[in-house]
């Protein structure tokens, strides 16, 4: 998402989100993300950095984290459209499951190779609604990720982090949406968006690319983010990995590798 986030705000703000976490969408009612995970294997994660480690950097990833979650937008939006939960699950498995063949059209949206009204159209016709009409195909991501909102805690965190000494990037997944760039480029350095740079999460190029763009090894860096998948791929490159489920455990999580950050807010 361009702008948006990631699924990040396509619908809105990049906000929106971050087609990563809409992702991790279960087949239940309500759109589910990955992140379930419980706030200690949060801290039990980043605590895996050893005591002689000094972070430099904190990278966050957009839509689900420096954003309400991204499952709210999508409860939302699949009630307000009428749209079955598991035609929109079948088809998130399908095109951003650990298991999806390359080229997906969501893979292709994130390398920004995909036009967002092609892809709104792609999706609209892989959707059923409950009374069989068919889904409307124009603005479908906007329509998505309209209830997606910026997270203040996370904001306050970003910048109290920075005015640590810490620095702060940015690195998402973009659905081709627009993000609050003037806000985002007053705080973070450097910002990576897939669409811009032909790459995506979890391909273990983008977290090289933000690492040169920071100048900092890997072990001295740690990467947020709410999607498992591209935590495990930070990890794999040298990262700490945190998996955000929310400010309070994220915050705690942080600062048992940054002291300077100090207790709860």
């Amino acid at each position: 998402m361009s702008g948006a986030g990631g699924f990040e705000t396509v619908a809105s703000a990049t906000s929106s989100t971050t087609v990563e976490t809409v992702a991790s969408a279960t087949s239940s009612t309500t759109v589910e993300t990955v992140a379930s995970a419980t706030s200690s294997t949060t801290v039990e994660t980043v605590a895996s950095a050893t005591s002689s480690t000094t972070v430099g950097a904190v990278v966050f990833d957009y839509g689900g984290v420096l954003t309400t979650p991204v499952a709210d937008s999508i409860a939302a939006w699949l009630e307000a459209d009428g749209i079955e939960p598991e035609s929109f699950s079948a088809v998130l498995k399908e095109w951003l499951g650990r298991n999806a063949e390359d080229g997906t059209p969501i893979h292709r949206l994130e390398l920004g190779e995909l036009p967002m009204p092609e892809f709104d159209a792609l999706l609209a016709a892989r959707l059923r609604t409950h009374d069989g009409s068919p889904v409307d195909p124009v603005g479908v991501l906007g329509r998505l990720f309209r209830g997606m909102r910026p997270d203040p805690a996370m904001w306050a965190l970003a910048e109290e982090l920075r005015a640590a000494g810490v620095r702060v990037a940015l690195l998402s997944n973009s659905w081709g949406n627009t993000y609050p760039r003037d806000r985002i480029d007053a705080l973070f350095d450097p910002i990576v968006i897939s669409g811009e740079v032909g790459l995506r999460k979890p391909d273990p190029a983008i977290y090289d690319l933000v690492l040169d763009r920071l100048g900092l090894a890997a072990e001295e860096c740690v990467f947020v983010d709410d999607a498992e998948p591209n935590v495990i791929g930070a990890r794999e490159a040298g990262m700490h990995g945190l998996l955000h489920t929310e400010p309070s455990a994220t915050r705690v999580a942080l600062a048992e590798l940054l002291p300077a950050l100090g207790g709860a807010a």
